[in-house]
């Protein structure tokens, strides 16, 4: 393990110019730099190099982060690789510290555990080149999948042989543990867990083995056609997506993920030259699976057999593709065809040609699709209005949305406004999932007039989001809480912005700026200041991701402006304006609060109606009209009109 000291040396030395600039081709825009992005195909640069940051971020795909950061990403290191690479390229001597006893027993079980597995791929491979059983069974069947020797031995194809403890003698043999064998499912009870069945190993994102998947040959045999290696310490089904080791490259390079149903067509699209394709390791697709193809590409082509009975049941996994962003296409084969058996009859060109041809938006397939089952049946084209709805709701970009309804609405014969509020009822329901059911108010009878609000104070809970002003603070915070906001005083921007919000943090609507406040908070109480590095080295990569966002910006002032037109801009550099900046997010923040501090009042004053209430009302009344001349000199501070 290495000393935290080394770490920070090996972070502070490394700048993000030199490494980044020994994989992409950089060239100097003002103060920073750009190039072509490496993580996405790009003809105009959008990849900034900020070397007074010492940070990078892709405006056109949004990856950013360090030097450390880019190598993890470009060259698939972990943390502890990347370091060591970096201390090589600055002739740093790495200093190591002993690991605990837990840590050191807990990395002894991982090592192990790939020790064992890379022994077991090696064994069962021999098995089905070497032995009579493996060549006629085994080879034979791969063989007739059209898989060449070198596309067999890449992706650590077998054979296990049918006898109950073939593998567990050969592994003793060699030296492995039984308990080792055991905590690897390879064998259970004694006996091997795979047995007569052609294996497909499972590799991570580093290529390291982590398990088997078997598939049975025999006919007529009462046994899952295809089993895989149990839970292990290394080796967790939902969080697995069978081939993206060969894949991950691919999928950003073409900057989309096809996702098959089965291993052997993983296999087979890889080997005809489509190798940006992963399948989902034998379950329904997962959160953390989809989360894993959302670090290389926000695009996914999903391919159906042509006569999937499971097509339906499919369709539900999807909508979790579109809760986290992901723009899906599907594509539905032939009847009677899956993916490799299409390929294996007309061939990679055509193949390609279909994939590209017949990719249809996932909602819109799903609409045709219940459609047609619905017919001119009422009460099923509701049940199928109400499921594509459903699945809209799940989409998080609203103007994407609006697209959707608005096509579906035509597609549909229906309403736009219909759609849209049912998409509402339908959000409101997924977050009340997870909050406790209100109790609702009593019808309210006639009572004195209630003062009129502004719109922005009277909304719903959804449009009294605060998360542009809670944002705004946060970017404040980062970017230039260690500055001075009065330099007589002494007191820095954080001091000044804390110090103002400070009763109100609790109240923050987004954790995630919310924990930014605090953090500086917290800071600020060991009297140290927040600056730019404290969040850039986070160990929270959101909150470092949110520095980089903050920190960025595709757009600088042009030095030529003045050369070209003899035009002079006073205005100060955006950096250079933090105390204006920083005085004008706090008044918005404010703004905010008090619209909705008003809102509340008015809902009170609407409540007190009883003729023992009068009191309570005149006060309710004078707060609001003291909170109405709080917000009108906040707003004309801001140049914000309020009819």
């Amino acid at each position: 393990m290495i000393k935290s000291a080394t770490v920070r040396e090996i972070i502070e030395t490394a700048r993000v110019e030199d490494v980044v600039g020994e994989f992409v081709n950089l060239r100097r825009r003002g103060s920073n730099m750009i190039g072509l992005c490496p993580f996405h195909n790009e003809k105009t640069p959008s990849f900034n190099v900020n070397p007074a940051r010492n940070i990078y971020k892709c405006f056109g795909c949004g990856r950013g982060g360090d030097p450390v950061n880019f190598l993890m990403e470009h060259e698939h290191l972990s943390f502890p690789e990347a370091l060591r690479w970096l201390a090589r390229h600055y002739g740093i001597e790495i200093e190591e510290v002993e690991l605990t006893p837990e840590q050191a027993a807990e990395q002894q079980l991982a090592d192990s555990l790939y020790i064992t597995n890379e022994f077991a791929r090696d064994y069962f491979q021999r098995q089905l080149f070497d032995t009579d059983r493996g060549r006629s069974v085994g080879l034979s069947y791969f063989k007739k999948r059209g898989f060449r020797e070198e596309t067999i031995r890449k992706f650590g194809l077998g054979y296990a042989p049918r006898g109950g403890t073939d593998l567990l003698q050969a592994a003793e043999l060699a030296g492995h543990k039984r308990d080792m064998l055991e905590q690897a499912g390879l064998t259970k009870n004694g006996r091997d867990f795979f047995r007569d069945r052609v294996q497909f190993a499972i590799h991570n994102l580093s290529g390291k083995v982590i398990g088997f998947g078997g598939r049975i040959l025999q006919q007529n045999v009462k046994a899952p056609k295809y089993i895989n290696t149990p839970e292990t310490e290394i080796y967790n089904k939902s969080k697995v997506l069978y081939g993206i080791y060969f894949a991950k490259q691919a999928i950003r390079r073409e900057d989309e993920c096809i996702l098959t149903e089965g291993y052997t067509d993983v296999i087979s699209l890889h080997q005809a030259g489509i190798e940006n394709v992963v399948a989902s390791s034998g379950t329904a697709l997962t959160t953390e699976q989809i989360r894993l193809i959302k670090r290389y590409t926000p695009n996914v082509r999903i391919l159906f057999d042509g006569d999937s009975a499971g097509i339906r049941a499919a369709l539900r996994g999807v909508d979790l593709l579109l809760e986290q962003d992901l723009n899906v296409k599907v594509v539905l084969l032939p009847d009677g065809e899956d993916p490799d058996s299409y390929l294996q009859k007309v061939g990679t060109t055509v193949f390609r040609d279909y994939l590209k041809e017949k990719g249809e938006d996932f909602i819109f397939f799903k609409a045709n699709l219940l459609l047609a089952d619905a017919g001119n049946d009422p009460v099923k084209q509701t049940a199928l209005i109400k499921d594509i709805v459903g699945s809209i709701a799940r989409i998080p970009d609203p103007l994407k949305r609006s697209i959707y309804v608005k096509e579906c609405a035509r597609l549909f014969g229906v309403e736009e406004d219909l759609l849209v509020a049912e998409i509402n009822k339908s959000v409101a329901t997924q977050l009340k999932k997870h909050q406790p059911a209100a109790e609702a108010p009593p019808p309210r009878p006639a009572g004195p007039d209630v003062p009129p609000v502004a719109e922005e104070a009277t909304a719903s809970g959804a449009v009294l989001g605060d998360e542009y002003q809670e944002r705004d603070l946060a970017r404040i915070l980062i970017t230039a809480g260690h500055q001075l906001f009065d330099p007589k005083a002494r007191l820095t921007v954080a001091e000044f912005v804390i110090q103002n919000i400070g009763d109100v943090i609790d109240e923050f609507d987004h954790a995630l700026y919310q924990r930014v406040v605090k953090e500086c908070s917290v800071l600020l109480n060991r009297n140290e200041a927040p600056n730019t590095d404290y969040f850039l080295q986070h160990e929270t990569p959101e909150l470092r991701q949110l520095a980089i966002d903050f920190l960025s910006t595709p757009y600088a002032y042009s030095e030529n402006w003045e050369k070209k037109w003899e035009v002079v801009l006073n205005q100060k550099d955006p950096e250079e304006n933090f105390q204006l900046d920083s005085a004008q997010a706090l008044k918005r923040f404010r703004l905010r609060k008090v619209n909705r501090l008003m809102a509340q009042n008015v809902d009170t004053i609407r409540n007190l109606t009883g003729d023992g209430e009068q009191e309570d009302l005149l006060l309710h009344l004078k707060l609001h009209q003291r909170l109405q001349e709080i917000r009108n000199k906040l707003a004309q501070e801001l140049g914000t009109v309020y009819l």
